[in-house]
């Protein structure tokens, strides 16, 4: 990486700190490092362009659309207006915004409209933080943030949702491990996020365990 990258990046993490500051737990700029982090280490076994992968990570949630009235179209303008202001390579935009476009859950339900192997490392890192007890904790997070309640005995959670479903979908935070979390470890793109992934879907799965023993309810899933 050369000097005009650092300096690109340097500049990026400064943005997306301040434009974090106020941002829910699960989705700041703490949220943003440990993706960053991720991303480092699967990108280390993958032969891609890191200040493209470096530049989606840090810009991928700047206007996450369950923010934002489920609008995916903020995201990727806002994206595309800061990289602009930045002087970068109409090719590095373009690609980082093609990734902030497709990378999130609800659009792998469906067929993408674009695909590249800097998008695969950057879903990897972003999957990897939402599984484990990182994943937990800001689950419940949102969970709380959105007024839900821990579980719902009532709601039967689909485990293969349509983009549209899943968009509209108020499930407790329980019943949300059913209809993402757990089903994240299979969806990994990289046999480094796979990896990592394992641990952390084993974790989970020890955490439902005790969850229902503690609240005497019968497994939802």
């Amino acid at each position: 990486m050369n000097i005009l990258e650092t300096n690109i990046i340097s500049h990026a993490i400064a943005f997306v700190k301040n434009a974090h500051a106020d941002a829910e737990a699960g989705h700041d700029w703490l949220h943003i490092e440990r993706v960053l982090h991720n991303a480092l280490k699967i990108g280390e076994a993958e032969n891609v362009d890191m200040t493209v992968v470096i530049l989606a990570v840090l810009l991928h949630d700047i206007a996450d659309a369950k923010f934002h009235d489920g609008d995916e179209t903020i995201g990727p303008r806002k994206t595309k207006a800061y990289l602009e202001s930045q002087n970068i390579a109409p090719k590095t935009i373009d690609h980082v915004v093609a990734i902030v476009e497709n990378m999130s859950y609800r659009k792998s339900l469906g067929k993408l409209s674009f695909q590249s192997r800097e998008l695969e490392v950057v879903q990897d890192a972003d999957r990897l933080d939402a599984i484990g007890a990182i994943g937990i904790a800001r689950a419940f997070s949102y969970g709380g943030f959105k007024g839900r309640p821990f579980y719902d005995e009532d709601h039967v959670a689909l485990s293969n949702m349509t983009q549209e479903q899943y968009q509209k979908s108020q499930a407790a935070t329980i019943n949300h491990f059913y209809e993402k979390l757990l089903l994240l470890k299979d969806k990994m793109n990289t046999e480094t996020g796979r990896a990592m992934a394992q641990n952390r879907h084993n974790f989970m799965l020890m955490y439902l365990e005790q969850f229902y023993e503690e609240s005497g309810i019968q497994p939802l899933g």
